[in-house]
């Protein structure tokens, strides 16, 4: 009858020679601009870019909600694109800038966005309000940049500010408290204000 070594450490198993094989996934280190700041990360390959903001940077904005693209929870900005975190593994993300919601504004010093949000009461229980924020401050950078949507009208024709045009753009983001009219209000006032 076979012995086992239980000595062996429990990531490890014996090769034919009894020699300790690692077994723990595989790790990268990873560089990022997060809110300005440089930051290096040893990540295994499978780590979301939303738990490598979560559970090894503390920061907490960016919410964990359906963890499958659906409900916007965790959106953030990467390169001024915004993004679904949770959908995105961060080693794709090597020297990118990744902008979240404590990267744009301190209660202080709001970012326009998180200013019209207060003013027009853009959330009830504010768990989806920081991944609402930063889409909103994404979807109007693609309105000056010229993306169309699917509600766009007229692809030749620059988008307008329409509130079916924002409505459309804001979709993915999903608010369980019913704030959508406020919302709209926060961003239609934060965007006549960047004009």
């Amino acid at each position: 009858m076979p012995t086992h070594d239980l000595s062996l450490h429990q990531d490890s198993r014996p090769t034919s020679t009894g020699t300790p094989v690692d077994d723990s996934p595989p790790s990268f280190q990873v560089r990022l601009v997060v809110n300005g700041r440089p930051r290096t990360l040893k990540l295994d390959t499978r780590t979301t870019l939303l738990d490598a903001l979560r559970e090894h940077l503390q920061l907490w904005g960016t919410k964990k909600g359906c963890d499958h693209g659906q409900c916007g929870a965790c959106t953030a900005l990467v390169d001024g694109r915004r993004i679904n975190t949770c959908l995105s593994l961060a080693v794709m993300h090597e020297g990118s800038e990744v902008t979240t919601i404590e990267g744009l504004g301190t209660p202080a010093q709001m970012h326009p966005m998180q200013a019209a949000f207060v003013r027009h009461d853009g959330f009830q229980c504010g768990y989806c309000t920081p991944g609402q924020i930063c889409s909103a401050v994404g979807a109007l950078r693609e309105l000056r940049e010229g993306v169309p949507s699917h509600a766009t009208p007229d692809l030749q024709a620059q988008p307008l500010r329409s509130p079916e045009e924002m409505r459309e753009r804001m979709s993915g983001n999903l608010c369980r408290c019913g704030a959508y009219s406020n919302i709209q209000a926060a961003i239609a006032d934060a965007a006549e204000a960047s004009r």
